[in-house]
């Protein structure tokens, strides 16, 4: 597509904005503006006659919308991306939640208000108490909320409308979905159409809007702010995920350097793409471990496409959230043996259940002063055996598959690792009883991600196999700055000389103990740190597979002992590591 191709949209100004690029890339092409149904329908009060009848009429969307998304997980195209099929099955669950349908009567009965009105008003409640939490994956499932909500309201309204434009299209340009926010299911009612990136108000990294954007490989930019008010159907836009800025309406020497540039990428990454059978290895011969972060059992595929080591961080948060009720055993078996089975004997390291302490399994809500120094992760499963003993019992039954290896989150102290070890060891007794087969000899590890391990780490390296470093809860806890709030975001430093020798401490204390360390936060998969990383003496990354190619480039490019000696000549001078002198 060429520039003149792409004549402005008549009586809109150009318009740059910013958000954050979630997946890299360039995309040109023309707007489509996804609808928003809770902002459109009608708030009003019914009477109190009317409520079995509005009730009823609210009890029939909820369903009609939830057979509509068990259908597209039974009828699902080959080609869908492999996510979808969780993420709708996510979405339905929420469909069941008595939070959403019982509270949902209530408020009819007790205010009157009309289906609709209650429940928007139910589920912005609902919304508001996830979008408080601590923990970024958690948070954004906010957005899962608003996603069924929207689903609910365009049943109740009639309308089966997303996006017209779309079945047209425009000439076979590429169309850029704006939107408030895209669910799984929307997005697969897209998957049709010939667009180019996604740009939406909301969400973050962990975002399902991003998750399957990286899944396609579509450029996309999220948290925008009000791009959906802004833009028109039909604007010229530019997107750039690799800063996160949005053009709108470009002049024509900016869409000429974007064209410029979307093509030198797209050279790029088809060069990146030879590296996939590559070792990562050094200048100077040292080899690395590349593994992948996944959130969700059909990501090992992608991982294994991308040609990971193994799997360095699975959450099993997934499996938890988004239902009324606990998964069984036997559900959380299932999916942690197919991921083992996929990385074909790849080791596989799943995090046990990371939860916050503002809000509970079952919904109930906890009232806690601080949530991220409170009762979450490790300390909740302790609290909480029976959740924890099913966990470890699907985890030692998945390891007879390949090689399982259990990491533990928020570990500060090392009675929580002696309660966590005799708690694998009364659920290999469980299993015995049971006549199950399992493996009890599975590594154990920690993050560290609290400074406190950090600092006095010695004893865990002894009595662990294996440690990660969560450097974005490392860096959050470090410099006392909540990385979810607004106001003091700009103070979020992952360069900060203190982490930086946080970090040096543990991987130095790793290898005098021989026991591997890996870094599994978003610094690992950033590669302008990598050559930092290396020179801190890292040896196991860990990030998403979309990262993985980037990050082996600049380790093959890289002459780690020259680097060690600049970095550590840096850190003992306590001064910033300029990345732009650890190039060349």
């Amino acid at each position: 597509m060429t520039a003149a191709e792409y004549a402005p949209a008549a009586l809109n100004a150009t318009l740059c904005m910013r958000g954050q690029g979630v997946v890299k890339g360039y995309a040109i092409g023309r707007a489509a503006v996804m609808g928003a149904a809770a902002l459109e329908v009608a708030h009003y009060r019914i009477q109190p006659d009317d409520v079995p009848g509005e009730c009823r009429r609210l009890i029939e969307a909820l369903g009609a919308a939830r057979d509509d998304l068990q259908n597209m997980v039974r009828n699902l195209p080959a080609d869908a991306p492999r996510e979808m099929a969780a993420l709708l099955t996510v979405h339905s669950l929420l469909l069941d939640d008595p939070m959403l349908a019982q509270q949902t009567c209530d408020l009819i009965a007790e205010r009157q208000y009309n289906a609709e009105w209650a429940l928007t008003t139910q589920g912005q409640l609902l919304a508001e108490q996830f979008a408080a939490m601590e923990d970024e994956y958690l948070r954004e499932r906010a957005a899962d909320i608003r996603q069924v909500i929207e689903r609910v309201l365009r049943v109740l309204s009639g309308s089966t409308a997303l996006l017209p434009q779309l079945d047209a299209g425009q000439d076979g340009e590429p169309l850029i979905v704006v939107a408030r926010d895209i669910s799984p299911a929307d997005m697969l009612r897209l998957r049709g159409a010939r667009f180019g990136a996604f740009l939406t108000d909301l969400g973050g990294p962990t975002s399902h809007t991003a998750i399957v954007a990286r899944s396609m490989n579509v450029p996309a930019v999220v948290g925008i702010g009000n791009i959906r008010a802004l833009v028109r159907d039909g604007d010229v836009l530019v997107v750039d995920g690799m800063t996160g800025a949005v053009i709108v309406n470009p002049p024509d020497f900016v869409l000429h350097e974007y064209i410029r540039r979307q093509s030198a990428y797209a050279d790029a990454r088809a060069e990146l793409t030879l590296l996939r059978d590559a070792e990562a290895l050094t200048l100077d011969g040292v080899a690395v471990k590349l593994e992948a972060n996944i959130e969700l059992p059909e990501e090992a595929e992608e991982a294994m496409r991308a040609g990971a080591d193994g799997i360095g961080l699975f959450r099993s948060e997934f499996l938890f959230m988004g239902r009324s009720t606990l998964p069984t055993e036997e559900e959380q078996y299932q999916a942690y043996a197919s991921v083992v089975r996929t990385m074909q004997g790849r080791p596989v390291t799943i995090r046990t259940l990371d939860i916050g302490a503002d809000k509970t399994l079952d919904g109930e809500i906890a009232v806690a002063t601080n949530p991220a120094l409170g009762l979450r992760a490790i300390r909740y499963c302790l609290a909480n055996p029976e959740i924890f003993a099913a966990q470890l019992r699907a985890l030692l039954r998945a390891a007879v598959h390949g090689p399982v290896r259990i990491l533990i989150p928020m570990i500060s102290h090392m009675h929580e690792v002696r309660a966590v070890k005799q708690a694998i060891i009364a659920a290999g007794r469980e299993l015995d009883a049971r006549h199950v087969p399992h493996d009890k000899n599975v590594a154990l590890g920690a993050m560290v991600e609290i400074p406190a391990i950090a600092i006095a780490i010695e004893p865990f390296v002894e009595a662990l196999d294996f440690l990660s470093i969560g450097t974005n809860d490392l860096i959050q806890y470090t410099l006392a700055i909540d990385r979810g709030d607004s106001d003091v975001a700009d103070l979020y430093d992952p360069m900060h000389p203190a982490v930086l020798r946080l970090i040096a401490h543990t991987i130095n204390a790793a290898d005098r103990g021989g026991k591997p360390v890996a870094v599994c936060g978003e610094m690992a998969g950033d590669s302008s740190m990598t050559r930092m990383l290396l020179g801190l003496g890292l040896k196991e990354f860990s990030m998403h597979p979309q990262q993985l190619l980037d990050v082996k480039k600049e380790i093959r490019l890289a002459h780690s002992n020259a680097l060690r000696v600049k970095v550590a000549s840096a850190l003992n001078r306590a001064e910033r590591i300029d990345l732009a002198s650890l190039e060349g």
